[in-house]
């Protein structure tokens, strides 16, 4: 029997795939945000349609009142809102610099806030710390930080 000779691996090629994988999912990760706004606010308008008919209320007595309720949900939504739009502008920002090769600390702060959303973007976060500590994606950072830095000026006498 003869032996086939092993398959030549482009880790090059490979990281530049799995990158531009990332990015994708980072800016997926972003409109799964923009999408949770637009529920965020669907219930907000539930609730304030429910909450704010004083004939849902006519008939129960002693019923806390929903004014006060509402009053005290809107923290709710507030606090939500401003979290989903903060995690969706992070990722569609590392998802852009992950693209550019730029800033990979960055990517890996952000990595590391995905990791306390559960399940999906914690897969996220794993595969990105997996990818952007490989030593070969270090080395095409670091190139690429080089072929983007302005040329020294020669001053020599």
């Amino acid at each position: 029997m003869t032996e086939l000779p092993p398959l030549m691996r482009d880790q090059r090629k490979i990281d530049a795939d799995q990158l531009r994988l990332l990015s994708l999912f980072h800016f997926v990760v972003a409109g799964f945000a923009v999408i949770g706004l637009g529920f965020l606010f669907l219930h907000w308008l539930m609730m304030h349609t429910l909450l704010g008919s004083p004939n849902t209320w006519k008939n129960a007595p002693n019923a806390p009142n929903p004014r006060e309720f509402m009053r005290a949900f809107r923290w709710f939504y507030l606090i939500f809102g401003a979290c989903t739009i903060v995690a969706g502008t992070l990722n569609a920002f590392s998802g852009w610099l992950i693209r550019m090769r730029r800033a990979r600390t960055f990517s890996l702060v952000v990595a590391g806030l995905n990791s306390m959303g559960f399940p999906m973007v914690t897969a996220l976060s794993v595969f990105t710390f997996v990818v952007l500590l490989r030593d070969s994606v270090v080395e095409l950072y670091a190139v690429a930080a080089a072929e983007k830095a302005p040329p020294m000026p020669n001053t020599q006498v």
